[in-house]
């Protein structure tokens, strides 16, 4: 896919001349939240049918919604104190335009390829703005939105909110409740601090002077592997896996636990080893924010079994672990993390965030599910797009749910799996047993 970039601009905030900046802070301090998560592009990727929304519009939109979410027009860099903010200067998001002469359907790929890191501006490059786009126009009138923007400044979870903001900005409708942002003193410590959960294990641990994180051996025979499961494959697992149980499990838990042991069957491991699948556990709720908190509100949950007990006891186990350490990791252990981050402990023991890039998570895994977030709903007034899905990232074990773009209740899991290991996967995939 031969893709020719056309030029590329800044493009800041467009404010209302009679009214004030809506948040007129300088900066936003970075959250204990923030200092913990992923350092990394978020890069996700819609494709819109023809006749697809037209240039103008698109940055009319993203003009108008990053006057309100100032975040998104700053960079990363330091208060004026020296700790770690977002500078809200108004430097604005990059937008690349590229076309590509050939037709969408002849191009667009059923699973993430190195081909679709073509549809966004270089990410390799050193970036200075937080958000980056390109706009790339297929010789059908089909348009490709690649979409980036860094983890560090905002989650999964605000950032939909922002991109369903950036459509209603497009077509003229008002964008909805503006962002909550971090301030100095939000996440306070209890006045009698109680750590009663091993943080140092779990959002930190304590590096080694000979850790790598690099290419590891065999990175580049990675595949991603584009799973779809039906609804009705899916009742027949959440039935199966609930049988006998009282309340059934959700989709989200049962979906995980099938692929936590296809995986796990597939790698071929020793019956004796344990298996750790990482998984985003959302705050808000947890501790009495609103849902327009616009930054990083997550912690992980991390559902723990051995090989022989996935691979030998049904579905059901699986399910009851990834419940089990989901409901643990409640209002209470978000308290205990705020008291654990903002001791200085960390820091005195040279501990760093577990949320670290590898590229084989194997024995492991970990789960990025999109399933509740309203990506769909982006839409610049020709409608919804008819995909919607994640960028190539080949990071072994690290699994996306994302709900089909079918729109029936099916979900689309993309799974990067070592090129030996994919037809065991999908042999199993497949299979109720």
């Amino acid at each position: 896919m031969e893709v020719k970039v056309l030029s590329s601009k800044l493009l800041k905030p467009a404010y209302n001349a009679s009214a004030a900046k809506p948040f007129a802070a300088e900066y936003i301090p970075l959250s204990i939240f923030d200092r913990v998560t992923y350092n990394m592009q978020m890069a996700i990727i819609y494709a819109f049918p023809p006749p697809a929304p037209s240039t103008a519009a698109i940055e009319k939109g993203l003009a108008t919604v990053l006057a309100e979410y100032r975040a998104f027009a700053g960079q990363l860099g330091e208060a004026p104190d020296g700790t770690p903010a977002v500078l809200l200067n108004d430097r604005g998001a990059r937008l690349v335009e590229a076309s590509v002469d050939a037709d969408l359907v002849d191009m667009a790929p059923a699973k993430p390829t190195p081909e679709l890191l073509r549809l966004h501006p270089d990410l390799e490059e050193e970036l200075e703005e937080v958000v980056v786009l390109q706009l790339t126009r297929f010789r059908c009138g089909s348009l490709a939105v690649g979409f980036t923007s860094n983890h560090v400044a905002a989650d999964g979870h605000a950032t939909s909110n922002f991109l369903v903001a950036w459509g209603r900005a497009t077509r003229g409708l008002p964008m909805g409740l503006p962002p909550v942002h971090h301030q100095e003193g939000l996440f306070k410590p209890r006045s009698s601090p109680r750590v009663e959960y091993d943080h140092r294990n779990r959002e930190y641990y304590r590096p080694t002077p000979t850790e790598k994180h690099g290419h590891g051996e065999g990175v580049e025979n990675i595949v991603i592997h584009k799973a779809h499961l039906t609804k009705d494959f899916i009742a027949g697992l959440r039935a199966k896996a609930s049988e006998g149980r009282g309340r059934p499990f959700s989709r989200f838990e049962t979906i995980l636990a099938h692929l936590w042991r296809t995986m796990t069957r597939a790698r071929g491991l020793n019956p004796d080893e344990t298996s750790t699948i990482r998984l985003s556990v959302d705050g808000r709720h947890r501790l009495g924010l609103p849902a327009e908190y616009f930054g990083n509100l997550v912690l992980w949950a991390f559902p723990t079994a051995t090989v022989a007990d996935l691979l030998n006891r049904p579905l059901k186990h699986a399910a009851q672990a990834i419940h089990d350490e989901v409901a643990r990791v409640d209002g209470n252990y978000f308290q205990s993390f705020i008291d654990f981050a903002t001791s200085g402990a960390a820091e005195k023991e040279g501990l760093a965030p577990s949320a670290i890039l590898k590229d084989v998570l194997c024995p492991n895994g970990e789960v990025d599910s999109w399933l509740t977030f309203p990506f769909y709903e982006l839409d610049f007034g020709t409608g919804s797009p008819t995909y919607f899905m994640p960028s190539y990232f080949p990071t072994e074990g690290m699994l996306f749910l994302v709900p089909s773009y079918v729109g029936d209740g099916s979900v689309d899991a993309f799974v990067p799996v070592f090129q030996h290991n994919l037809e065991a996967f999908k042999e199993c995939c497949y299979s109720m047993e």
